[in-house]
């Protein structure tokens, strides 16, 4: 503890205990939060407020294993690239063709939400979603094949080398029927890749290339790109009110734009300082405990409460790259620069999915949205950065 980044783990456990509070408070809005005996009235569970207390304990374990893991040099970590890749590439390809199928108390590719989604693993009432751990470890992979070809990441056969390292996780993701996990993995390989030297003019090219690809597709091929539901939330936020006639239905529409546009609604009626956590008049939005959590904050704590909860989140960002930029080797830097990229496109995705800016691709926010596993896998992302941190002494200590 002597050693370690003392403000770093605050910042982190403060962003664990307003989760907690935020989440208690969604629960309690519920009825009572508890589960109640029909006929006496009394409290048989704790109801809703179970997601409260996995988040707790999570947080709990993950805090644990992030002073563990930041006690074991990181390069040791990567040196052992086979193990972790295995291990969790083995746990994310068998939902690739086995969906939903239940073996005891175990359930391989689990649809833990209304989508095409069955990336999950559900084993005695809990979720785990291996496409997470496998995060982890495809950024201590990219980290050492950047470390590897370090000066020579600007040459066509190094950079197409990366690229297919970089593409081969998310077309199986993506196959996985997962696209917001998949661009998130695409935003922490751009931003190591960035943090490693790539050229601007390779930045550049993307980027035209990007936008050029999107507008074709909208303006030649929108009535064969796709009609599912991705396809049509990226429409609703570009057309909300369907002028164009993208919906096929009017039920169609109202149910792709019904939940942003409750959350943004959520969001105004908590005005400058909310309704209040316990004790308030809210606007009820669906799936509020998860990806729309940062609705519940605007409604619950208003402004106030959601510059707090950003003003956390971004510190931490930055805190994590500028121990990034401190690493006396470049190994640690990249390693940074994924995990500081991977929380600023999940804050930045879901910020813009709640105040409908961005389409909803199923992106939670760190540290808020209601899911043990993704809290656990947090801190063990926090645990890598504050082993960067304190074996990296020559400059932080000197």
């Amino acid at each position: 503890m002597k050693r370690t980044d003392k403000f770093y783990l605050i910042l982190c456990l403060l962003s664990s205990g307003l989760a907690m509070l935020t989440l208690a408070s969604w629960a309690a809005e519920q009825g009572s939060g508890f589960d109640l005996d029909e006929i006496t009235g009394q409290i048989v569970g704790v109801g809703d407020y179970r997601k409260a207390l996995v988040q707790a304990a999570a947080a709990g374990i993950g805090l644990i294993a992030a002073i563990i893991l930041s006690n074991i040099d990181y390069r040791s970590l990567v040196k052992v690239w086979p193990f972790h890749v295995v291990f969790t590439w083995g746990l994310v390809l068998p939902t690739l063709v086995i969906r939903n199928v239940t073996i005891g108390p175990l359930t391989i590719g689990y649809n833990a939400g209304d989508t095409d989604n069955y990336s999950w693993y559900k084993l005695a009432g809990f979720t785990f979603q291996p496409t997470e751990l496998a995060k982890i470890s495809f950024i201590l992979t990219f980290a050492m094949h950047l470390n590897n070809v370090r000066h020579r990441i600007n040459e066509p056969k190094e950079l197409g080398k990366l690229l297919l390292h970089l593409l081969v996780p998310m077309g199986i993701i993506h196959i996985q029927g997962d696209d917001g996990t998949a661009l998130i993995y695409g935003f922490i390989g751009c931003c190591m890749m960035f943090a490693a030297g790539l050229s601007w003019k390779y930045i550049v090219s993307a980027l035209a290339a990007g936008i050029s690809a999107v507008a074709i597709a909208f303006g030649f091929f929108s009535d064969k790109v796709g009609k599912s539901y991705q396809w049509y939330r990226i429409l609703a936020v570009i057309d909300p009110e369907n002028t164009s006639g993208w919906a096929p239905s009017e039920e169609v529409w109202k149910n792709i734009i019904y939940q942003q546009q409750k959350g943004e609604i959520a969001i105004g009626a908590g005005g400058i300082f909310g309704n209040g956590l316990f004790d308030g008049t809210y606007y009820n939005v669906p799936n509020a405990h998860n990806d729309f959590i940062f609705c519940w904050i605007g409604n619950a704590m208003g402004f106030v409460g959601c510059v707090l909860v950003l003003g956390i989140l971004f510190t931490l960002i930055i805190k994590t790259f500028v121990v990034g930029a401190r690493s006396e080797d470049l190994l640690g830097s990249y390693i940074c620069a994924g995990i500081g990229g991977a929380l600023l496109a999940q804050i930045t995705v879901n910020v813009g999915m709640n105040l409908r800016v961005l389409p909803v691709i199923g992106v939670t926010l760190p540290f808020y949205s209601a899911g043990g596993s993704s809290v656990l896998m947090l801190y063990i992302c926090v645990g890598l950065v504050l082993s960067v941190y304190m074996h990296n002494k020559k400059k932080l200590f000197s």
